[in-house]
């Protein structure tokens, strides 16, 4: 065996354990939603419910991400499923906290664009490099899981107002780093000469 035989990288298997995260977090979406919707968002014990299975689904987005770095289980299908999941998951718990007038439309709308818009342009510049989850990104995610939570969980009334300031703390960081990933990709897209 040559030496350039020997550091060929065998092909990652579809089925690992990343992956299999990543679907368990798209099965979870409609457990989360029907658990939400049981709840009325007025029961709490269904609202117990829903924020603890919205909790895990996001957990699954940290620990699915580690899995496939550490592990080399990077794949194209997970590349594609990852995002989906999470945009799936917090879009479904944004709407529904809307739905039910806890969350006003417009910031479900504004962090719904951003999210949607910021998946297109990493398409459109998919050619010329990777816009990689910048630690404005991540912190953006950090704030949105933990307001979508503040809202789910049956706070006391003493605590409630926390969340609408964790949730306006998300709307300006999603919207900052909207902008800067609109940057990067303009960069990217940019001709070299």
């Amino acid at each position: 065996m040559t030496g350039a035989e020997s550091t060929v990288a065998a092909p990652v298997p579809l089925l690992n354990a990343a992956n299999v995260l990543t679907g368990a977090r798209l099965v979870l979406v409609p457990v989360f939603a029907a658990t939400v919707v049981a709840s009325g968002m007025t029961h709490a014990g269904w609202r117990t419910v829903a924020c603890l299975i919205f909790v895990v689904a996001s957990a699954t987005d940290l620990v699915d991400g580690w899995i496939a770095r550490r592990f080399q289980l990077v794949t194209s299908l997970g590349k594609v499923a990852d995002p989906i999941a999470d945009k799936a998951l917090t879009g479904a718990a944004l709407v529904l906290l809307s739905w039910y007038d806890r969350l006003p439309w417009w910031v479900t709308v504004v962090i719904l664009a951003r999210e949607l818009g910021i998946t297109a342009l990493r398409f459109w510049v998919i050619r010329h490099g990777v816009i990689a989850a910048s630690r404005g990104g991540k912190i953006k995610t950090a704030l949105q899981i933990l307001a979508i939570t503040w809202y789910l969980w049956p706070m006391p009334e003493a605590l409630a107002p926390v969340g609408p300031w964790i949730m306006g703390a998300a709307v300006v960081v999603t919207v900052v780093t909207g902008f800067d990933y609109i940057a990067q990709a303009l960069r990217l897209r940019r001709p070299t000469r």
